[in-house]
């Protein structure tokens, strides 16, 4: 079972929009994922909450020990005793219409066993019966989840005063896994964007993954995947240091925020079908290898861990009540998750008025999927944030790129020993003489390479700039990244969060039209655009990404056939099916297009490699 009064959770957005989301809705009941990339940014946030709570604020600067680590685990904890103090205030609340006890109460799913205790309170009459309800329901108030999120990847080598390397557990991913370990929270990391086998090993450092004689393992794991063998492969790996996943997070690849990832043409509807297929084995995959980790410790794997149920989570472009359905009581999800909407709701998350009011005005037209990550992964987009007007001006002034103050993205050693960011100053200034441009290209020049160039921004830090304006730290003209889902531009105003919650659940108007696209509409459509931007790329004779695009292809048609199938079962009341079937069709025939052409091109391609040299 899912193990919240909520089958609703707020995701990991950007590195700073739920960096206090916790402090917001947690006393709800609602879980949400706070980003450990950057603890400059933490720091700033510690030391605003700190004043605003009464907390005594000592900073933590670079200079000293392990900063890195010590910087989230204060501000982890810091969370934890504000939290704590915030369902124990709502304890101590009267039952009395409009204070945040009865709000509590209210916002949560009717399908709750909580809720159901509240509508029972609401209709006794005895007096004696409805005091023994009010002191059962106090009892039942119990905060979200604060978890926490690691990009497995972001796991940059730091180095020493002197320019040395520094030991593998202060690189920045294994800094913020001890962070969080070091914790008094009881919650879980999410892993996401792919495996880190020196980060999962280093796991086993923490004896709060472990399962004791008192109980379960005060911190887990979630892992974040896009499809079924992916899951598979890390939950291997993790069993195998003795450690249980929590929960296995379904995100669409590219029809989600932030960072996207193709998936290799796998789409959502069959990745969840396959879930629902195959969860039951979950025990008899991981269990084995966890229970003989226990034993070369000299422990015993508790009978009570036995056969448990891992749950099953989505989250990607999910848009109304009847997607939620579909999730849920078609393949068997324990909880859905939503991030892009929830921009939009200022008691739930961190981030400036402009940005939102641009977020709720956004079209489909608005949205798109960008080359802007230094990472080199296509990122989720807003035209004409506060970050591309910057980076335009900086162009234009003669002056491209970031100062790059923060450097949790260097990776490029083209023309340095140590590795810079290809949003810097530095980097692209380099890179524009080694093309032979002396002096800067205007912004708009039609040179492919200048645009390369050009298109990286500084996301590390601008993308936590809207948190900085919305708590007051920094000044409102400062530039702002954004990296909203596809799915907002469905979204049409700022929300409060029980009209947002209301929504998820079926309760009252949709807040979304009818004819809204499909979520598995829209994740088709986008996984045809990134294999025609792939074909697009194909260079003539390149076997090994001809087999790529072959292997990309099936997967598509493979879903593509498994949806025919789909769409002939009954909708649940709102589903917008019949655009799943229009969709089927146009990306269908726009797909063999796009093969054709993939073809000719690799066929002309081996005519010219076979022709007779001419004497």
């Amino acid at each position: 079972m899912y193990k919240t009064h909520h089958y609703l959770h707020i995701p990991i957005m950007g590195t700073g929009f739920t960096i206090d989301s916790a402090l917001r809705v947690a006393k709800f009941g609602i879980s949400s994922v706070l980003s450990l990339v950057d603890d400059l940014l933490i720091e700033r946030i510690r030391k605003h909450y700190a004043a605003q709570y009464g907390f005594p604020f000592e900073a933590i600067t670079a200079s000293q020990p392990d900063a890195r680590a010590r910087r989230i685990t204060a501000y982890l904890d810091m969370v934890d005793v504000i939290v704590k103090r915030q369902i124990e205030e709502i304890r101590a609340l009267p039952f009395e219409a409009g204070n945040d006890k009865i709000k509590y109460f209210e916002l949560l799913p009717d399908t709750s066993s909580t809720k159901k205790l509240y509508l029972a309170y609401l209709g006794s009459l005895d007096g004696a019966e409805k005091r023994q309800l009010e002191t059962d329901l106090t009892q039942a108030i119990v905060p979200g989840k604060i978890d926490c999120n690691i990009m497995t990847k972001l796991d940059r080598i730091t180095y020493d005063r002197e320019g040395h390397a520094m030991s593998m557990e202060h690189a920045d991913a294994k800094s913020a896994l001890r962070g969080f370990a070091n914790s008094t929270l009881r919650a879980d990391i999410v892993f996401s964007a792919g495996i880190n086998p020196t980060l999962y090993g280093y796991m086993e450092s923490f004896p709060d993954f472990y399962r004791t004689e008192a109980g379960p393992a005060k911190k887990g794991v979630i892992l974040k995947v896009s499809d079924y063998r992916s899951s598979i492969i890390q939950g291997k790996f993790i069993a195998k240091k003795g450690i249980e996943v929590r929960e296995f997070r379904i995100e669409s690849g590219l029809n989600c925020g932030g960072h996207a990832f193709a998936s290799d043409g796998y789409l959502m509807g069959p990745i969840l079908q396959e879930f629902k297929d195959n969860r039951a084995k979950f025990p008899e995959i991981f269990e084995p290898m966890i229970a003989s980790w226990y034993e070369k410790k000299g422990r015993s794997y508790p009978a009570e861990a036995r056969n448990r149920d891992i749950p099953v989570t989505a989250q990607g472009g999910i848009g109304n009540f009847a997607e939620v359905q579909r999730l849920m009581d078609f393949y068997g999800m324990d909880a859905t998750g939503w991030a892009s909407p929830f921009l939009l709701v200022p008691e739930a998350t961190a981030l400036d008025n402009g940005t939102r009011q641009q977020l709720a005005a956004a079209k489909e037209k608005d949205l798109y999927l960008s080359d802007v990550s230094p990472l080199g992964v296509v990122f989720n987009n807003l035209r004409n944030s506060t970050s591309e007007q910057w980076t335009r001006k900086q162009i234009e002034s003669g002056k491209p790129g970031s100062p790059c103050p923060k450097k949790f993205l260097v990776s490029n050693t083209e023309f340095t020993e140590l590795p810079i960011c290809t949003a810097s100053k530095e980097y692209q200034g380099m890179k524009l003489k080694a093309m032979g441009k002396e002096t800067v290209p205007p912004v708009d020049i039609p040179d492919q390479r200048v645009q390369a160039v050009y298109v990286k921004s500084c996301i590390c830090d601008q993308l936590g700039n809207g948190a900085l304006i919305n708590l007051g730290i920094i000044k409102a003209e400062m530039p702002v990244s954004v990296c909203p889902g596809p799915n907002i531009a469905y979204f049409d105003r700022l929300y409060t969060l029980r009209e947002m919650v209301n929504h998820i659940y079926g309760r009252g108007r949709s807040l979304v039209p009818n004819d809204r696209p499909h979520m598995f509409s829209k994740d088709l459509v986008m996984s045809v655009d990134y294999f025609g931007k792939l074909a697009d790329k194909l260079a003539a004779g390149d076997a090994k990404s001809f087999a790529y695009l072959s292997l990309f292809k099936a997967n598509l048609e493979e879903g593509l056939a498994y949806y025919r199938d789909l769409v002939g079962s009954r909708p649940y009341p709102g589903e917008n099916m019949d655009s799943l079937k229009e969709t089927m069709v146009v990306q269908g025939t726009r797909l063999a297009s796009l093969w054709d052409a993939v073809q000719e091109r690799m066929e002309g391609a081996a005519k010219v490699a076979s022709a007779p040299l001419s004497s």
